[in-house]
């Protein structure tokens, strides 16, 4: 009935299942809870547009394999004896369950989600904020978890929202979520945004991470038709933002052919995997190398920029996908390349 009129009001629900205004009131409150309709005076609506945010369950079941796939590459990032931050989300909970067997790892977090894959990881201490509970992502919010983080440094944080853009940055659709999001970005060094294509050129109501701040994205390649994503990465590289992109049918390396990005000047910098390997990241000046380089990269795979790593030929362990460092570093077949994805 929302769906079809867009609001229903308690009464009229009551009528139409036939029971107490009582009953429905509480079955409402279930459901926006889930983030599957706003509460209204009387009635509910559908959640719409900018503010508008699925409940767990429903993230829960959504790009289940890109979600995999970037956390896969993302906890190559996390060296042992580290400290780091992890928000709430799904795509975070993928990257907990992986960080589980990183020794010596401190792990804070405002997410219970996150902090339940941890709980029985021997060598890893979990840190949580404080704050109120938010039920409809098991996360920690308010004035509690942002005074908790006050003070703290930690390398890197790993972030998820709503949805992501070259003009906006990171955001989602919840004030109190988006504000404990930001105190987690003033303890980290470097943050590094996850997040799958389905949310490249989606915008959201609340900030929580400037385009300029985010150090690192790890997300998916995006299909061929997706002309948005495509152009949207493209605008975030062109902005200083490294990128790296798993494919879901082989992240890291693992089972498919390797993704590979260059860093225009000194050596090579890629990630590699062969079929059934595991792939790698490397810095700078070394192919192949570990993921955990250190040194500035930007990793742009975008769809059709396929070419062959020189460690390999096509399709092996050296096979890439590569970009510059720069729009004044592409080569002229390169940007025609560019501007065909685009066209698609």
């Amino acid at each position: 009935m929302v769906r079809a009129n867009g609001a229903v009001s308690l009464r009229e629900l009551a009528r139409v299942v036939q029971t107490s205004e009582v009953t429905v009131r509480r079955d409402v409150r279930a459901l926006e809870a889930e983030g599957l309709l706003d509460r209204r005076h009387g009635g509910a609506v559908l959640p719409g547009g900018f503010t508008r945010e699925s409940g767990f369950p429903q993230k829960s079941h959504l790009a289940t394999a890109e979600k995999t796939a970037i956390a896969d590459l993302a906890a190559g990032l996390v060296e042992e004896g580290e400290a780091v931050v992890v928000g709430a989300g799904t795509t975070t909970q993928e990257l907990a369950r992986r960080l589980a067997r990183i020794p010596g790892l401190t792990v804070v977090t405002n997410s219970l989600l996150v902090a339940q894959a941890l709980a029985h990881a021997n060598r890893v201490e979990v840190v949580m904020t404080g704050g109120t509970l938010r039920g409809s992502n098991y996360a920690l919010v308010g004035s509690g978890a942002e005074q908790s983080l006050q003070g703290l440094r930690v390398t890197r944080a790993f972030l998820s929202g709503s949805g992501l853009t070259a003009e906006r940055g990171l955001s989602t659709s919840n004030m109190l979520s988006a504000s404990v999001d930001r105190a987690l970005v003033q303890a980290a060094a470097e943050v590094v945004v996850l997040a799958d294509h389905t949310k490249l050129g989606t915008d959201t109501m609340f900030q929580t991470v400037p385009t300029e701040l985010i150090s690192r994205l790890v997300t998916d390649e995006p299909p061929a038709h997706d002309d948005r994503a495509g152009t949207e990465l493209q605008a975030l590289a062109d902005q200083g933002v490294q990128i790296a992109v798993a494919g879901a049918g082989g992240a890291a390396g693992s089972g498919g052919a390797g993704i590979g990005g260059g860093l225009g000047g000194a050596g090579t910098s890629g990630l590699s995997g062969g079929p059934g390997g595991s792939g790698t990241v490397g810095g700078p000046g070394a192919e192949g190398g570990g993921l955990s380089g250190r040194q500035p990269r930007r990793d742009l795979p975008l769809p059709g920029q396929r070419r062959t790593h020189p460690g390999g030929p096509a399709g092996g362990p050296g096979a890439g996908l590569r970009s510059t460092s720069g729009p004044s570093a592409q080569e002229p077949g390169e940007r025609a390349r560019v501007a065909d994805i685009r066209r698609r």
